[in-house]
Protein backbone atom coordinates (compact mmCIF):
# COMPACT_ATOMS: atom_id res chain seq x y z
CA UNK A 1 0.00 0.00 0.00
CA UNK A 2 1.05 3.59 -0.49
CA UNK A 3 2.73 4.08 2.89
CA UNK A 4 4.35 0.67 3.05
CA UNK A 5 1.75 -1.42 4.88
CA UNK A 6 1.80 -5.07 3.79
CA UNK A 7 -1.40 -6.37 5.36
CA UNK A 8 -4.41 -5.82 7.64
CA UNK A 9 -4.42 -7.13 11.18
CA UNK A 10 -4.62 -8.33 13.67
CA UNK A 11 -8.37 -7.71 13.42
CA UNK A 12 -9.82 -8.28 16.90
CA UNK A 13 -13.36 -6.94 17.13
CA UNK A 14 -16.49 -7.72 19.16
CA UNK A 15 -18.51 -8.51 16.05
CA UNK A 16 -19.21 -11.47 13.80
CA UNK A 17 -16.60 -12.43 11.23
CA UNK A 18 -19.24 -12.05 8.52
CA UNK A 19 -20.46 -8.61 9.67
CA UNK A 20 -20.87 -6.07 6.84
CA UNK A 21 -17.98 -3.91 8.07
CA UNK A 22 -15.70 -6.96 8.12
CA UNK A 23 -16.74 -7.89 4.62
CA UNK A 24 -15.76 -4.41 3.46
CA UNK A 25 -12.29 -4.99 4.93
CA UNK A 26 -12.02 -8.31 3.08
CA UNK A 27 -12.97 -6.65 -0.19
CA UNK A 28 -10.45 -3.86 0.37
CA UNK A 29 -7.71 -6.37 1.19
CA UNK A 30 -8.42 -8.16 -2.08
CA UNK A 31 -8.40 -4.90 -4.00
CA UNK A 32 -5.03 -3.91 -2.50
CA UNK A 33 -3.56 -7.40 -2.81
CA UNK A 34 -2.65 -7.79 0.88
CA UNK A 35 -3.64 -10.46 3.44
CA UNK A 36 -5.90 -9.94 6.43
CA UNK A 37 -5.18 -11.58 9.82
CA UNK A 38 -8.19 -12.35 12.03
CA UNK A 39 -8.33 -13.14 15.75
CA UNK A 40 -10.99 -15.84 16.28
CA UNK A 41 -12.00 -16.14 19.94
CA UNK A 42 -15.32 -17.50 21.19
CA UNK A 43 -14.34 -18.27 24.80
CA UNK A 44 -13.66 -15.53 27.34
CA UNK A 45 -10.21 -15.59 28.96
CA UNK A 46 -11.55 -13.51 31.84
CA UNK A 47 -15.04 -12.30 32.85
CA UNK A 48 -16.35 -9.45 30.78
CA UNK A 49 -13.81 -9.80 27.96
CA UNK A 50 -16.35 -10.91 25.38
CA UNK A 51 -15.86 -12.78 22.11
CA UNK A 52 -14.03 -11.67 18.99
CA UNK A 53 -14.93 -12.30 15.33
CA UNK A 54 -17.53 -14.92 16.08
CA UNK A 55 -19.05 -17.43 13.68
CA UNK A 56 -15.91 -19.40 12.85
CA UNK A 57 -17.89 -22.60 12.28
CA UNK A 58 -19.37 -20.96 9.17
CA UNK A 59 -16.19 -19.20 8.06
CA UNK A 60 -15.83 -21.46 5.02
CA UNK A 61 -18.72 -19.52 3.48
CA UNK A 62 -16.61 -16.36 3.62
CA UNK A 63 -13.60 -18.18 2.21
CA UNK A 64 -15.72 -19.09 -0.81
CA UNK A 65 -17.43 -15.71 -1.07
CA UNK A 66 -14.12 -13.80 -0.93
CA UNK A 67 -11.87 -16.04 -3.01
CA UNK A 68 -9.62 -13.13 -3.98
CA UNK A 69 -8.93 -12.29 -0.34
CA UNK A 70 -6.04 -13.95 1.51
CA UNK A 71 -7.00 -14.76 5.09
CA UNK A 72 -4.67 -15.62 7.97
CA UNK A 73 -6.37 -17.34 10.90
CA UNK A 74 -5.14 -16.78 14.44
CA UNK A 75 -6.03 -17.23 18.13
CA UNK A 76 -7.55 -19.91 20.31
CA UNK A 77 -10.80 -20.75 18.49
CA UNK A 78 -9.01 -21.06 15.15
CA UNK A 79 -6.46 -23.46 16.64
CA UNK A 80 -8.85 -25.39 18.90
CA UNK A 81 -10.64 -26.36 15.71
CA UNK A 82 -7.78 -28.46 14.38
CA UNK A 83 -9.72 -31.16 16.22
CA UNK A 84 -13.17 -32.38 15.16
CA UNK A 85 -14.29 -32.48 18.80
CA UNK A 86 -13.45 -28.86 19.61
CA UNK A 87 -14.67 -28.23 23.17
CA UNK A 88 -16.73 -25.05 23.02
CA UNK A 89 -15.93 -23.95 26.58
CA UNK A 90 -12.14 -24.38 26.51
CA UNK A 91 -9.81 -21.85 24.94
CA UNK A 92 -6.81 -24.19 25.07
CA UNK A 93 -7.88 -27.86 24.93
CA UNK A 94 -5.26 -30.41 25.94
CA UNK A 95 -6.90 -33.60 24.68
CA UNK A 96 -5.65 -35.65 21.75
CA UNK A 97 -6.71 -34.25 18.38
CA UNK A 98 -9.57 -35.99 16.60
CA UNK A 99 -9.11 -36.04 12.83
CA UNK A 100 -11.38 -33.91 10.66
CA UNK A 101 -11.26 -30.56 12.47
CA UNK A 102 -12.51 -27.50 10.61
CA UNK A 103 -9.16 -25.70 10.55
CA UNK A 104 -7.32 -28.77 9.28
CA UNK A 105 -9.89 -29.29 6.53
CA UNK A 106 -10.15 -25.68 5.48
CA UNK A 107 -6.39 -25.20 5.22
CA UNK A 108 -6.43 -28.11 2.78
CA UNK A 109 -9.55 -27.09 0.85
CA UNK A 110 -9.18 -23.31 0.52
CA UNK A 111 -6.11 -21.81 -1.20
CA UNK A 112 -6.84 -18.41 0.37
CA UNK A 113 -6.55 -19.54 4.01
CA UNK A 114 -3.31 -19.56 6.03
CA UNK A 115 -2.60 -20.18 9.71
CA UNK A 116 -0.56 -18.03 12.12
CA UNK A 117 1.14 -20.18 14.80
CA UNK A 118 1.90 -17.34 17.20
CA UNK A 119 0.95 -16.84 20.85
CA UNK A 120 -0.36 -19.28 23.46
CA UNK A 121 -2.90 -20.66 20.99
CA UNK A 122 -0.32 -21.58 18.36
CA UNK A 123 1.95 -23.21 20.93
CA UNK A 124 -0.97 -25.16 22.39
CA UNK A 125 -2.00 -26.39 18.95
CA UNK A 126 1.53 -27.62 18.26
CA UNK A 127 2.05 -29.41 21.55
CA UNK A 128 -1.31 -30.88 22.56
CA UNK A 129 -0.88 -33.94 20.33
CA UNK A 130 2.61 -34.19 18.92
CA UNK A 131 1.91 -37.26 16.79
CA UNK A 132 -0.92 -35.42 15.04
CA UNK A 133 1.17 -32.26 14.75
CA UNK A 134 3.95 -33.91 12.74
CA UNK A 135 1.49 -34.85 10.02
CA UNK A 136 -0.35 -31.53 10.26
CA UNK A 137 2.85 -29.54 9.69
CA UNK A 138 3.81 -31.72 6.74
CA UNK A 139 0.33 -31.46 5.17
CA UNK A 140 0.15 -27.69 5.46
CA UNK A 141 3.81 -26.88 5.08
CA UNK A 142 3.11 -24.01 2.65
CA UNK A 143 0.12 -22.62 4.56
CA UNK A 144 1.55 -22.09 8.06
CA UNK A 145 3.36 -19.02 9.38
CA UNK A 146 5.47 -18.46 12.48
CA UNK A 147 4.74 -15.30 14.42
CA UNK A 148 5.97 -14.35 17.87
CA UNK A 149 3.09 -12.37 19.47
CA UNK A 150 5.02 -12.56 22.75
CA UNK A 151 4.99 -9.97 25.51
CA UNK A 152 8.33 -10.81 27.13
CA UNK A 153 11.08 -8.22 26.92
CA UNK A 154 14.22 -10.28 26.43
CA UNK A 155 13.39 -13.48 24.57
CA UNK A 156 13.64 -15.40 27.85
CA UNK A 157 10.25 -14.73 29.42
CA UNK A 158 11.06 -11.62 31.45
CA UNK A 159 8.00 -9.41 31.76
CA UNK A 160 5.81 -11.77 29.77
CA UNK A 161 2.36 -12.94 30.82
CA UNK A 162 1.56 -16.22 29.06
CA UNK A 163 -1.81 -17.80 29.80
CA UNK A 164 -0.70 -21.44 29.59
CA UNK A 165 0.91 -22.77 32.81
CA UNK A 166 3.54 -24.68 30.84
CA UNK A 167 4.79 -21.39 29.39
CA UNK A 168 5.26 -19.65 32.74
CA UNK A 169 8.72 -18.11 32.86
CA UNK A 170 9.33 -18.82 29.17
CA UNK A 171 9.33 -16.76 26.01
CA UNK A 172 6.28 -17.90 24.04
CA UNK A 173 8.00 -17.25 20.71
CA UNK A 174 11.15 -19.14 21.69
CA UNK A 175 9.10 -22.08 23.00
CA UNK A 176 7.08 -22.17 19.77
CA UNK A 177 10.25 -22.21 17.67
CA UNK A 178 11.61 -25.07 19.75
CA UNK A 179 8.42 -27.07 19.28
CA UNK A 180 8.58 -26.49 15.53
CA UNK A 181 12.21 -27.66 15.43
CA UNK A 182 11.26 -30.85 17.22
CA UNK A 183 8.15 -31.62 15.18
CA UNK A 184 8.96 -30.48 11.63
CA UNK A 185 11.51 -31.71 9.13
CA UNK A 186 14.24 -29.10 8.46
CA UNK A 187 12.79 -28.01 5.13
CA UNK A 188 9.29 -27.76 6.60
CA UNK A 189 10.65 -25.76 9.54
CA UNK A 190 12.34 -23.27 7.21
CA UNK A 191 9.17 -22.87 5.18
CA UNK A 192 7.06 -22.12 8.24
CA UNK A 193 9.45 -19.74 9.98
CA UNK A 194 10.69 -17.91 6.89
CA UNK A 195 9.75 -18.86 3.33
CA UNK A 196 5.95 -18.84 3.63
CA UNK A 197 5.79 -15.45 5.30
CA UNK A 198 8.26 -13.75 2.98
CA UNK A 199 6.35 -15.12 -0.02
CA UNK A 200 2.90 -14.19 1.29
CA UNK A 201 3.94 -10.70 2.38
CA UNK A 202 6.22 -10.22 -0.63
CA UNK A 203 9.18 -9.30 1.55
CA UNK A 204 11.71 -10.30 -1.08
CA UNK A 205 10.62 -7.53 -3.40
Amino acid sequence: MENGAIGFGELKNHIAADAPEMRRVYDLAAELGVPVLIHFQEVEHHPGEGDFNTGYRQFDRLLRAHRKTTFIGHADFFWANISADEPSKLAYPSTKVKAGGLTDRWLADHPNLYGDLSANSGFNALTRDREFTRGFLARHRRKLLFGCDCSCRDGRGTGGSPILPQLKGLCVARATLQALRELAAPDVFRGIVWDNGTRLLRLNG
